[in-house]
């Protein structure tokens, strides 16, 4: 499993879809593993939990084929690749400075192209009738008002009520059975377990204050209540750290457009973020801290879910809200996209028109992230040449 694992973490750029595409050939058509009908009703699970989608399929794989050892396993393979190619950098950004080389603003310009291809496709499946759009719109007003984490919550919470109440179920695929070796029992200590710490580690915070303790609560938080996983965690990931001054702006959307560089799951900028820190725990330390915090989440709610799954994903008044909340991380993002990340990076036309090729080249060209991370570096340092 970890060898498996590791290939793709190595190989699967593209972003989450494409991540289980490539879950898809490698673990169903190549090796098959599960069948068809049970790797949909995992994708199908992992899309209504928050956290990072295709990493918490990752798990559930792994934990189908070899229990909690395989889902480990699994996680382990997928995200270590992408996490070492980020602390590296991060070290690099701390030896240079963020805003002495062009190339590092070349990649928050790229940051801009790849935030708005992503609300753009967001809306577009999330947000395509009045009462979606104007949740999105609502939930993006909020958060350029009350820019605090506490907020994001807020607006995840009441998007989630006002999907029960008011919109009609999402369409879910017929439910199958799945054979998960993982015990009920088992599923509700991981509910306690993820309930006590998402409530605890705050009050904890306030108790006894200490950056270890803060650096985990944030990153466990922010893995706890990121529907849609990708460029979601953005928003929240920005109010946690730069907030508090963990890192600058200017270190965040550098980080954040490095990140489309390398392949595995997005959410390992939360290593990056550990490891640009100014104080510690920093360095590997607060990498491989800040990277626990963040997946932990993934893993507690994975197996809580699995053994109730197939009751659960029945309920209508569970699959509108999840349609509320899905319209508000729309919203999010969009309030994310003018800041930090507009504000960060677009400060003159030449700017401007770099982002514009940018996007053009993802959302037209269909150019792999990778090769336009490159071409936005490139186009970076010639600007600031001139």
């Amino acid at each position: 499993m970890l060898g498996v694992a590791t290939r793709l973490g190595l190989t699967s750029f593209g972003g989450p879809v494409a991540h289980l595409g490539y879950f898809r050939d490698e673990y169903v058509a190549r090796r098959r593993w599960v069948d068809e009908r049970t790797y949909a009703d995992l994708v199908a699970l992992c899309q209504f939990l928050p956290g990072p989608a295709s990493s918490q399929v990752g798990i559930a794989l792994g934990m189908l084929r070899a229990g909690l050892a395989g889902g480990v396993a699994a996680w382990l393979g997928f995200t270590l690749p992408s996490a070492v190619a980020l602390i590296a950098f991060a070290y690099g950004v701390r030896a240079s400075g963020v805003g002495d080389a062009g190339w590092l603003h070349g990649l928050k310009l790229v940051a801009v192209a790849v935030v708005a291809q992503a609300v753009w496709g967001m809306a577009r499946a999330l947000a395509p009738d009045r009462a979606r759009a104007t949740l999105a719109l609502l939930a993006a007003v909020s958060a350029l008002a009350w820019p605090t984490a506490g907020a994001q919550v807020v607006i995840i919470a009441a998007a989630g009520l006002c999907g029960w109440r008011a919109l009609p179920a999402a369409g879910v695929p017929p439910a199958g059975t799945l054979k998960v070796p993982v015990s009920r029992r088992l599923a509700v200590a991981a509910w306690v377990v993820w309930g006590v710490l998402l409530v605890g580690l705050p009050l904890a915070r306030r108790l006894a204050p200490g950056p270890a303790l803060a650096v985990f609560d944030g990153f466990f938080r922010v893995g706890s209540l990121v529907f849609g996983g990708g460029h979601v965690v953005l928003p929240l990931l920005q109010a946690e750290v730069v907030g508090p001054g963990w890192v600058t702006s200017a270190q965040f959307v550098a980080g954040y457009g490095a990140a489309q560089a390398v392949p595995g799951p997005l959410f390992t900028f939360a290593a990056y973020l550990g490891a640009a820190r100014g104080a510690p725990p920093n360095g590997v330390a607060g990498a491989s801290w800040a990277l626990v915090a963040i997946f932990l989440p993934s893993f507690l709610l994975v197996v809580g879910a699995l053994p109730f799954w197939n009751e659960l994903r029945k309920r209508a008044g569970f699959q509108r809200a999840l349609a509320g909340i899905n319209a508000a991380v729309v919203g999010l993002l969009l309030a994310a996209l003018y800041r930090p990340v507009w504000t960060s990076a677009i400060a003159r036309p030449a700017d401007l028109a770099l982002a514009l090729a940018a996007f053009g080249l993802l959302a037209f060209w269909k150019w792999p992230p990778w090769l336009v991370v490159l071409f936005a570096a490139a186009g970076g340092a010639a600007l600031s040449a001139f």
